[in-house]
Order: structure tokens, then C-alpha cells, then sequence
């Protein structure tokens, strides 16, 4: 084994690279290195080298990207082998090995390079500019297994064994690039490195991080093992441009750290980094925000040390909340309401002007909003999901800066006018409005719904709205992004992470380009800090501000070992100890298995189908896409059960009747199973009259129905933040000549479907009073035009303008008519009735413990459906909840009221008589809700005990209920 050591690594002082900007050009002949530089949309790979531009289509960026070139000056060499330096196709894994997918054949060899100043070059006759050089042996058994468990997506990667002697950690804060001789000694390929494997073998830590208070000092952490150097720059405001101080901070084992004195507190600061960054291929030198921040300036750019445990920051009875938090007896019981905090108030007049759209419009305790939430939590409901509230790109903190639209004006144009949305997207990205998945920094409240961005506002007003909502008798849920950044690289302002540590907390693909499934910037939580990071912010919003639940946000890209991990971190937490219940800590997330961790392609990853037996929640779109017909990314005309598939027909070409018939079974046997908690091993009676399990029932995607073992496992929903609202989902798919009673009775029905389900129920705000967007399939950046609530009930925000075009002007043709028909929109009585029947449902739901069984045994003991197999009525969905009484005694008594539950849902547009000889001779009464309900239709509803006949009004759910025998 030959090591050459060119010379001892030096001391150096890495300076800012001399960089302009220039237009996008076509390579020069000179071959200068072009990097991308992006602003506002960063899904492309970063760094990039000549690519093409396209459009992101997913929420958070603009429906096209903005872009400028800027050239790194000085020569390079004019080979083709230089521009292997734009990728890091290698890994180093372990100490001892590097993974490449290269064949350096029997007399070929292997180097590793490093310069601690960035000068590697490349040509044929070799690398240039290294201060050290390592000849690489290849190990002919390959990766080791626990490798290559680690890394699944390189197991058929070559190993070369690094030489034991080599100083690893030093090596680690250099540009490093491997190249492959031929036997000849010509380079016949060089690449850079990949160095998470590496850097968590070496440098996993556990010890303290961010900012720590002592009586009479400050203690500041910083993780980070491959920068050169790092300075602390202390500010004694937000907005001096000098600092007061500078500290040089001392590195041990990649912790870079100083103590400071008790008047820090209060400051802001930042750390000057000095490091190599794989996307500019120079050492940089720039400022960088905390990872472990709990405080920012109102810019974003400086972070604020903030003692959280500070009594000054505590709202009265601050302490003893966990103490006064509404009772949970199980998860079970949970109903939740998925809320953004600006949509709450920003259109509530009985919010004072100053408050609305922030934190503390939840402490107006007569406010229109306060008093809706107060009437779901006394029908029943549980939980308000709070859209993301954490430092996000998007919205300026500064509401002074925000730019808007005279709504006067607006409300002048016609209904199907394209001026509305014209309008608004002229200042979408400066208005106040977002909806917040543009991750900057997850631990610190976001500024713009603070009064006041800078100092402490933001912690004390969190923590009155979170002690607001709970003293309403609701608990909160807080909607946490942890799949993905906003920014990347050393020269975006919104990059916190990938300047502390570049290349590692996030997720790259075998070119070394970061990966943007998600939209932008995957994060890679199968990193052991990355998971740290992760899991110490969930306990720190848990403990510092009393979060009772988690929602996460493209769950499926996190791994499955990251989540349990988080949920036991969280189960420790305990009322003596940490001033919190951790058993109570509800989590859930969007299980979806896409990207490049598809098929745990990455590890087994936090999806669907990986997450069974965890007790861990995630989003059943199953019976959400069965009930509106299709999915949200198909034909907007294309119908479901809830739609009038087959009975009510749109016009659209489903396939015939046949087809139609076919499709319709289909939807009532995911629904059913949707209504069994989308349990695995809930036996039922499909379409063909078959026995079969949730877990043999295919999707149309040929895979598995059901996923869950136990109901806490499924999250129930037919409408959320993203995609149309159910009004408007409603509006588009059924036929245009319906009247708009007869659509608002369809909204009952699928609402009433989800809250009646075992499992989660999940409701997004606002389909309880017909809530629209105009019909806007993602308003996540439309203003507060399009994604008004008004708690008055006076509108339910129909027919405001054709939908912002950049997602909605290819279905514009379908829209206008139905949003110029005056026929579909709701009068004040149709919003007041379907708040009426929601509140009912909901006190159904909590009427019965049958409603909401705990086990996956209680619920295949005692649900049952009866209008199943061939000869089904079509439209009709008929269930049973059997407890325990005479003639019965195998099932244990869990209702105290009520023996035997019947719900049926009728989506035809006629009455129908179900006879059901099961149920005959029984002492079913409509549920005594409903009989007491301010609708008139569904108290037609009736049962005949000698043929065991049930009559349910044309689109209505009916609930019998068989009082126990005293």
C-alpha cells in the first residue's frame, strides 16, 4: 500500500470567493465553473452545471422558478475530468471504507485527495492541488450489511479500505475528491465525496446543543465537525449593524462551543462558519442562524437568546397547564379540526384590527371565531390542528412591509371573473399570506402572526393562544415539516442547516445532487443528527409550549425509526418531571411512499404500510378519493359515492353503466373498510359476496386497502388543506342542474361518514359551514381572498373570482359556469343548517363509546355491513355496532345507554326502505339527537321492528339506536 503525503495540512484563513452574477449563457470555451444560484424555488439539484429550467409543481413555490447564473472566476483546466468535481458520486461510510461505483480493474488504482483551501483540480495526468493524497485499496468482499442496511440505495457499490493511520478527523474540513487511474496512470474518473456515513461514525453526539441558561452564564453549542474555524458575533438588538462582541469558539469532537457571560440573554447573535461547501467547491466564510434557535430577529437573520424556562415569558398559570388541559381518556376519542392560525381571524370583525390573523386572536373570548370553536368543543371535538406555525419562508415577519388588495374593489367583479385572482398573485409572495410549508429554522414561533417579530412576543403570545385553546376545552396539534428545507447553500438567506453542515442534513442523490421530491430540499432524517435535531424539537414544543399532538408533514419521507424514536422520546415526558403528560402526545402525518424513498429504497421509511403496530396516525385517502370519485390529481369531473357515481351522472364518460355499477362497489367496499379504521384484518363482505380481509382488497393501484392494526392508526378525512375544499369538490363533480340544497346535504353526508367512522376523524375548517376557496385546488399561497372563514355565517366564500391560474386555468373552462350560476351559492340558512347538522354528528360520535372503539378485535366483534354483495342497493351504506346485551353474551358491556347502533347512509336522491331480517324485532329508535335536529328531513326517518325496515330520506344519515332495557 503506497501513501503519499504531499505536505502537512496548513493553517489557512479561507476568504469569501470572488463572485458576480451573469446571465444564463451557453458553456464558454474557457470552461469557467457555472453554478445555479436560485431564489424562491429551489427544487432543482444544487449545485447544477448547464441544466434545464422547469416548473415546480408543488405548494410552496411559485409556479415558475426564479433564477439568476453567477460565475465563480478563475481558471480551471480545460478536461472534461474537471467538471467530476461538480459531483460527489463517492461515499465515505466508515472510517475504514469508501463506497464507488467504479471499476478500477486489476491494474488500475484509487486515491483520495484533499485540500484544505479548495484548489483540487483534474486533468488525464492526474489531481492537482492537494495538500494530501491516500492510495485506496479495494476490498473484494464489498460493503459490509450494516452499511449497507444504512445505505440500501449503494449496496452494490465497491468498497475501498482507507488506511488506518490516516488522520480522518482533519481530513473531514477539506475538499475531498477520490480518482481512478488506468493501468497506464491516466485519471479515468474523479469525483467528490459524500460524507454523512463518515461524519456519523465519527461525531453522533448526544451532549447539549443551541443555547443553555445558567444562574450566572450563558453556554452556547454548535455542531459542527467539518468547519475550519467558527466565531461567535454577539448583537445587542436586531437591527445594529456592528456587534458588540466577537468570541472564537473551541472545537472538540465537532462541538464548537464558549460560555459567556448572564447579559447575553436577550442578544442576538450569529455564527461566522468557515467550511467547505460542496456547491461552490470553495471553502466560504458566512453567517448562519443556530440550528437549535428559539428566537429570531424580525429579519430571520439573527437569533435571539431567549431563556424559555424564564418567568417573564410565562403566561399566568403557565406552569400548572398540563394540569388544566381538557381530559383525554384515549386516542381513540380524539376528533380534529385542521386550522391555519391567519384563516381563523383574519376576516373575524369582532377581532380587534391589531390581532387578527395572529396568535392572540385565539384570547378574544366573545370573538365569532372563539365562540364557533367553543360550540365544536362542547358537541365533542377534541383537537385543533394548527397549519404550520414555526419560522417559514414566504411571509415577511414585518406586517408593515405586507402589500394588499382593496377587497372593496374586488367584490365588485363579477363571480367567474379571472380580475380577482389577477389581482392577488400580483402580490402573492409580499402579502401576509402562506401557508407555511417553507421550513427556515422548526423551533422557533413564527414572527408574522406575533405583534411584534422581534424580542420575546413570539413565545409569550404562542403560549397564551395554546392556553386559550385549551381553557375553549380543545387540546392543539401542531403541523411540524421536517421532510424538506426551504433553503440550501451557502448564499440563500432562508439556508440555516446546509451552511452549518453542507452536504449533510440533506438528502442526496448517487450524482451528490440534493434530492427535491418533496418539493424541495429532502431532508434525510436516516442521519443520526438530522433525527436528533428532529426529535429534540418535538420536545422542545412539547415541553416548552404544551403541544398535545404532531402532524407530520410528508410523513413517508422520514424514517420509520426516526418516528418511533420521536414518539418514545415523547411518551417519557411526564407531568413531575418535565411539567407534561407524554402519553397524551397524539402523532400523525401523510404516509405517502413516493421519491426516492420509495419502497424503502432509503431505509424503511415512515409510510402506510411500515407504521402497523406503531400506534402512530396516518391519512386514509382511501375512502376520501371513494367518496369524491377518482383522486385529486385526475379528471375534476370523474365521480364517487358522495358525487352521484351512477346516480346522479355529470355527463363525464365514466366507461358505461357497466363501468360505472363496477366502479361504484368498488367505492362502498373502501369506504367500508375506511369505516373498520382501514384495519387490515377486519373481515367484511365484498362487492362479489366474498369474505375477504381490508388487506385483500386492492386499491386501483393494485395495491393493499387497508394498512392499520390498530383504529388509533387511521386518520379519516374527505377534505384538508391541500386540493379543493368538500363544498367546492362537491360543487364541481355533481351535475350543474341540482339544486344547492340537495349539494349541501351531499357536504352532510361525507362529513357525517368520516365522524361516524372507527378510527380518527379528521376535518378540515370550515366544511362544517360549506366552506369554498372558489374552487382553488391549492390556495396555499392565494391570500386571505381565496381562503376566507367567516365565522358570522354569512358567506361561505363561493364565487369569488376564477381560481389563481397557475394551478386551475386548464379546468377554467369547467368553473366559470358553475361559478356564474347564481343557483349554486349558499344563503346564509343552508351555512347556519350544515353548522347544525355537524354539531349534531359530532354529539353523535361522543354519545357512544361504540363510535370509538379502542381495539382492532372490538371493532371485527362488533361492526357489521349489511347492504353488501351483489344484490346491494346502490348509494346505500348500511352499518351495525353491536354491544353487549341478552341473547349476546360473549361481548362486554362498554355503553351504559345504548345496546345496538344502526347507522345508514343514503347518498341516492330518493328515499329508500332497507330491509335488514338481522335486525328484525328490535327496539331501534332514531337517535335522540337527530329527533331534537333542525332538520326536517332526517326526523322522516323511520324503522318497522316486524320486517326489520328501515326508511332513510334521499341524502341523509340516519342513526337508530336501541336503548338498553333498565
Amino acid at each position: 500500500m503506497s501513501i503519499v503525503v504531499s505536505k502537512s495540512l496548513p493553517s489557512v484563513s479561507p476568504s469569501i470567493p470572488n463572485i458576480h452574477f451573469s446571465t444564463f449563457s451557453s458553456p464558454s470555451s474557457s470552461r469557467s465553473r457555472l453554478i445555479l444560484r436560485q431564489y424562491q424555488c429551489h427544487h432543482l439539484p444544487f449545485p447544477l452545471c448547464f441544466r434545464t429550467f422547469h416548473r415546480c409543481p408543488i405548494r410552496c413555490c411559485s409556479s415558475s422558478s426564479s433564477m439568476a447564473l453567477h460565475e465563480v472566476s478563475g481558471s480551471t483546466p480545460t478536461s472534461e475530468l474537471q467538471d467530476c468535481l461538480l459531483y460527489s458520486r463517492a461515499f465515505w461510510v466508515t472510517k475504514s471504507i469508501i463506497a464507488w461505483n467504479v471499476d478500477v480493474g486489476t491494474d488500475g488504482s484509487c486515491f483520495l485527495y484533499a485540500s484544505q483551501n479548495a484548489a483540487l483540480s483534474i486533468t488525464e495526468s492526474g489531481v492537482q492541488g492537494h495538500d494530501v493524497k491516500f492510495k485506496l485499496e479495494q476490498d473484494d468482499g464489498g460493503l459490509p450489511e450494516k452499511v449497507v442496511a444504512k445505505f440500501p440505495h449503494i449496496r452494490g457499490y465497491r468498497a475501498f479500505k482507507v488506511p488506518p493511520f490516516v488522520d480522518t478527523i482533519s481530513l473531514l474540513k477539506c475538499q475531498l475528491a477520490v480518482a481512478a487511474f488506468n493501468f497506464d496512470g491516466k485519471c479515468s474518473n474523479a469525483t467528490g465525496l459524500q460524507l454523512p456515513g463518515i461524519l456519523d461514525e465519527l461525531f453522533s453526539y448526544d451532549g447539549p446543543l443551541g443555547a443553555h441558561f445558567a444562574k450566572d452564564a450563558v453556554s452556547l453549542y454548535l455542531w459542527a465537525p467539518t468547519a475550519q474555524a467558527v466565531r461567535l458575533c454577539i448583537y445587542k438588538d436586531s437591527f445594529t449593524s456592528n456587534p458588540t462582541e466577537t468570541v472564537q469558539l473551541m472545537e472538540v469532537n465537532g462541538v464548537w462551543s464558549t460560555k459567556g457571560p448572564k447579559d447575553w440573554e436577550g442578544c442576538y447573535y450569529v455564527y461566522e462558519v468557515s467550511v467547505y461547501h460542496p456547491s461552490t467547491l470553495h471553502i466560504e466564510k458566512y453567517f448562519a442562524n443556530d440550528p437549535y434557535a428559539r428566537g429570531l430577529s424580525s429579519d430571520g437573520k439573527r437569533t435571539l437568546l431567549v431563556n424559555l424556562d424564564s418567568d417573564t415569558l410565562k403566561p399566568e398559570r403557565w406552569d400548572i397547564l398540563a394540569d388544566e388541559k381538557p381530559t383525554l381518556l384515549s386516542f381513540s376519542d380524539i376528533s380534529i379540526y385542521e386550522l391555519h392560525i391567519r384563516d381563523f381571524s383574519a376576516n373575524d370583525d369582532t377581532v380587534h384590527s391589531d390581532l387578527r390573523g395572529g396568535y392572540l386572536a385565539f384570547t378574544v373570548e366573545d370573538s365569532a371565531g372563539v365562540l364557533h370553536l367553543k360550540k365544536l368543543s362542547s358537541a365533542g371535538l377534541t383537537h385543533v390542528h394548527l397549519l404550520p406555525a414555526f419560522q417559514f419562508a414566504g411571509v415577511d415577519d414585518v406586517r408593515e412591509n405586507w402589500k394588499s388588495v382593496d377587497n372593496s374593489m374586488l367584490e365588485k367583479l363579477p363571480p367567474d371573473s379571472a380580475e380577482q385572482q389577477a389581482h392577488i398573485t400580483a402580490f402573492q409572495n409580499d402579502d401576509g399570506y402562506n401557508w407555511g410549508y417553507n421550513p427556515v429554522l422548526w423551533g422557533v414561533p413564527k414572527g408574522s402572526y406575533a405583534s411584534n417579530p422581534n424580542g420575546s412576543c413570539r413565545t409569550i403570545e404562542f403560549r397564551k393562544m395554546v392556553q386559550a385553546i385549551n381553557r375553549i376545552g380543545l387540546r392543539v396539534v401542531l403541523d411540524v415539516v421536517y421532510n424538506h428545507l426551504h433553503g440550501s447553500g451557502p448564499f440563500d438567506e432562508n439556508s440555516v442547516l446546509d451552511k452549518v453542515v453542507p452536504g449533510y442534513y440533506l438528502r442526496r442523490n448517487s450524482d451528490g445532487f440534493i434530492e427535491n421530491s418533496t418539493c424541495v430540499n429532502n431532508t434525510a432524517s436516516e442521519h443520526y443528527m438530522v433525527e436528533r435535531l428532529i426529535v429534540d424539537d418535538l420536545l422542545s414544543w412539547a415541553v416548552n409550549y404544551k403541544i398535545d399532538g404532531f402532524r407530520f408533514d410528508l410523513m413517508g419521507h422520514m424514517m420509520k425509526s426516526t418516528m418511533v424514536k420521536a414518539k418514545d422520546a415523547l411518551l417519557s415526558l411526564t407531568k413531575e418531571r418535565n411539567g407534561v403528560d407524554g402519553s397524551s402526545i397524539y402523532l400523525y402525518g401523510e404516509g405517502w411512499d413516493f421519491g426516492e424513498v420509495a419502497k424503502n429504497a432509503r431505509g424503511i421509511n415512515a409510510s402506510q404500510f411500515n407504521l402497523g403496530g406503531t400506534g402512530i396516525g396516518s391519512f386514509n385517502d382511501r375512502i376520501r378519493d371513494a367518496m369524491h370519485g377518482g383522486s385529486p390529481f385526475g379528471h375534476p369531473l370523474q365521480q364517487g359515492f358522495v358525487t352521484g357515481l351512477m346516480l346522479q351522472p355529470n355527463g363525464h364518460d365514466h366507461g358505461g353503466k357497466d363501468v360505472e355499477e363496477h366502479m361504484l362497489t368498488i367505492a362502498k367496499d373502501h369506504i367500508q373498510a375506511g369505516m373498520a379504521a382501514n384495519l387490515r384484518e377486519f373481515v367484511l363482505i365484498n362487492s362479489e359476496g366474498k369474505e375477504v380481509k381490508g388487506s385483500e382488497i386492492l386499491t386501483y393501484g393494485g395495491e393493499p386497502l387497508a394498512y392499520a392494526l390498530c383504529p388509533t392508526e387511521t386518520i379519516n378525512y374527505v377534505s384538508a388543506h391541500d386540493n379543493e375544499t368538500l363544498f367546492d369538490v362537491v360543487c364541481m363533480k355533481t351535475p350543474m342542474q341540482i339544486s344547492v340544497d340537495e349539494r349541501c346535504r351531499l357536504n352532510y353526508l361525507a362529513t357525517n361518514m368520516i365522524a361516524l367512522a372507527q378510527g380518527i376523524p379528521f376535518f378540515h375548517a370550515g366544511d362544517e359551514m360549506l366552506r369554498s376557496k372558489s374552487l382553488d385546488r391549492d390556495s396555499y399561497n392565494s391570500g386571505d381572498w381565496f381562503n376566507r372563514l367567516d365565522f358570522s355565517y354569512n358567506s361561505n366564500n363561493w364565487g369569488v373570482g376564477l381560481p389563481p391560474k397557475g394551478k386551475n386555468e386548464g379546468n377554467w373552462p369547467l368553473m366559470k359556469p358553475r361559478l356564474a350560476d347564481p343557483s349554486f351559492k349558499p344563503q346564509k340558512s343552508h351555512i347556519l343548517a350544515t353548522v347544525d347538522n355537524f354539531l349534531d354528528v359530532l354529539q353523535i360520535r361522543y354519545s357512544s363509546p361504540l363510535f370509538r372503539l379502542t381495539t382492532a378485535n372490538a371493532i371485527q366483534e362488533r361492526v357489521r355491513f349489511h347492504n353488501t354483495g351483489p344484490s346491494w342497493v346502490p348509494g346505500v351504506i348500511v352499518m351495525s355496532i353491536e354491544d353487549g346485551h341478552e341473547g349476546f353474551p360473549g361481548l362486554s358491556q362498554l355503553d351504559p345507554i345504548y345496546s345496538y347502533i344502526v347507522v345508514i347512509f343514503n347518498t341516492c336522491p330518493n328515499e329508500i326502505l332497507f330491509a335488514c331480517p338481522p335486525l328484525r324485532a328490535r327496539g331501534f329508535q332514531l337517535h335522540p339527537v337527530q329527533v331534537k335536529s333542525t332538520d326536517k328531513v332526517v326526523k322522516k326517518s323511520a324503522y318497522e321492528p316486524l320486517s326489520g325496515c328501515f326508511t332513510v330520506p334521499p341524502m341523509t344519515t340516519s342513526v337508530f339506536v336501541e336503548p338498553r332495557k333498565i
